[in-house]
């Protein structure tokens, strides 16, 4: 039977309202919690955002190219992508975005900062490919809903810092995410196992190393333009046929 739109977009949609409630309750608490304390629920998701960045990237030793280690393969798709993202500049796009969100809400400071994080730190990762697929091509959408409990809690400490910007990234949720489960259909043909693909783990190993980046930015350690690598998610599946080709 074929499913209808609302139960391919139920855990997108559901993913959407976690982070708008969160952006409430963060909002409820901006301004009334004194500012070490803001900062002690951004440096916890930080380094909960590091933990999932390690656990994501150890897919790359999973996903062997041929005769080419998924590490290798990870940082050509790093490197590479970075130099696209670098050339069309995504950073500065994401950022000039949030900027307009920002002018449109009348956002405060903290907007743009907020809004970049978030929209990476919810749209990168396995859950919401794997997630969207499964939701899109059976109409479950328990891992979608783990995965809304864990951006709704991050969206909380990400709010109480940032402001109202991080609520804003439910609009690349809703565009991103609910277009991989609209195009489920598709991509399952590619992909009859995505959760053992070695493209997909290949993609989660890169998406990985770009979680580990935000974590950096969330806990002030250095400045990862994150972004920029953005192309690298697309770039690993391409090298991946490229050294299955050539082996």
């Amino acid at each position: 039977m074929e499913l209808g739109l609302l139960a391919k977009l139920s855990g997108t949609l559901a993913n959407a309202a976690t982070v708008l409630l969160g952006t409430l309750l963060g909002l409820f608490l901006r301004g009334k919690l004194p500012e070490r304390m803001g900062g002690i629920m951004v440096q916890g998701v930080g380094l909960t955002t590091l933990f999932i960045g390690v656990s994501m990237a150890g897919a790359l030793s999973k996903a062997q190219g041929g005769a080419v280690d998924g590490v290798v393969l990870g940082l050509l798709a790093l490197v590479l992508g970075g130099l696209l993202g670098e050339w069309a500049r995504l950073e500065e796009g994401l950022e000039a975005l949030g900027e307009r969100l920002k002018r449109a809400v009348r956002g405060g400071g903290g907007f743009t900062e907020g809004f970049v994080a978030a929209s990476l730190l919810f749209c990168v990762g396995p859950m919401t490919l794997v997630g969207a697929l499964q939701n899109g091509l059976t109409g479950d959408p328990r891992l979608l809903l783990l995965k809304a409990t864990l951006d709704g809690l991050s969206a909380i400490a990400l709010t109480a810092s940032f402001g109202v910007g991080v609520g804003m990234s439910v609009l690349v949720i809703l565009l991103y995410q609910g277009g991989v489960a609209l195009l489920a259909g598709v991509l399952a043909q590619a992909l009859p196992d995505p959760a053992q693909d070695p493209r997909v783990l290949l993609v989660t190993g890169v998406g990985g190393l770009m979680i580990l980046g935000i974590g950096i930015n969330l806990l002030g350690l250095g400045r990862v333009r994150v972004a920029s690598f953005l192309p690298a998610l697309l770039l690993a599946p391409i090298l991946f046929a490229l050294a299955e080709a050539l082996s």
